[in-house]
């Protein structure tokens, strides 16, 4: 079997043709269907949700935690994970499986490069390729509006932004959104709210956590105890719910830029 340095600097053996595949990461999940690999995946994490075909995979952990009695009746001959909070998770499971852990990607170029990557380690890589193609397309095609700033949040169990090294940044700025964390040089950050509503952001998009039940009265209510009612962007309508119970902007498989980004530039048109 080909030996291959994972993200965290280990060596893998990675089997040429992988038969039982675990998945932790909804990226590498959803990746791994378009590659035609779903009827290889025997276990996955309760976060992944794409494709619909997941529900019918067997649910062998959460995004940092595994029931080791299913992986070792499963006896995986790989395990896919991502880096950052996966990290110290991947590094236990290495212990006694076959783990590659692949790199977070920090920006949307890294998500076509995340798709590459996957290829290789599956052994599809003339499939992943015709994917990169696929995507750089979509980017392509994209329209991008005026310069304006904006912030953006995400409930992952208390409020999140994002700094200059996510994807999510990179992303709002490809569509002329300037983030008021853009600077930060952070992947992850607690936001400020005081500090939100000064910087008075044209626009504001907010991702309830994933599988609530997310009102509009909710995003009301929320928006009115952090004191952000005279802020431009809710006096201008221009606060925007992310679509649907699951994740969307912390999705970051390829679905991100073939769903996600086109959203974002529709809800940019009454900016």
């Amino acid at each position: 079997m080909p030996e291959l340095t994972d993200h965290l600097g280990r060596i893998v053996e990675v089997p040429d043709e992988p038969q039982r595949i675990i998945s932790f990461s909804p990226a590498v999940t959803e990746t791994l269907f378009e590659l035609g690999l779903g009827g290889r995946i025997k276990g996955i994490s309760a976060f992944c949700s794409r494709p619909k075909e997941t529900s019918k995979i067997r649910k062998v952990g959460s995004y940092g935690s595994a029931r080791m009695d299913l992986l070792h009746e499963i006896n995986p001959d790989l395990i896919l994970t991502i880096s950052g909070f996966q990290k110290d998770f991947a590094e236990k499971l290495g212990t006694e499986f076959p783990v590659y852990t692949f790199e977070l990607p920090s920006s949307v170029a890294g998500i076509v490069d995340l798709v590459s990557k996957i290829g290789i380690v599956t052994g599809r890589k003339n499939e992943a390729r015709y994917m990169e193609f696929e995507l750089l397309k979509y980017l392509g095609s994209l329209r991008r509006r005026p310069s304006v700033t904006g912030y953006l949040e995400i409930d992952l169990g208390g409020p999140v932004s994002f700094g200059s090294l996510s994807y999510i940044t990179d992303a709002l700025s490809i569509l002329g959104v300037k983030s008021i964390y853009g600077d930060h040089l952070n992947e992850w950050i607690q936001p400020d709210f005081n500090y939100i509503r000064d910087s008075d952001p044209d626009v504001l998009f907010y991702e309830p956590k994933m599988y609530s039940k997310f009102l509009p009265e909710d995003l009301k209510k929320l928006i009115s105890s952090r004191g952000w009612g005279n802020m431009n962007a809710v006096k201008n309508n221009h606060v925007f719910t992310s679509p649907g119970p699951l994740d969307f902007f912390a999705h970051h498989g390829p679905s991100f830029i073939r769903e996600v980004l086109p959203w974002a530039v529709s809800a940019l048109e009454s900016v």
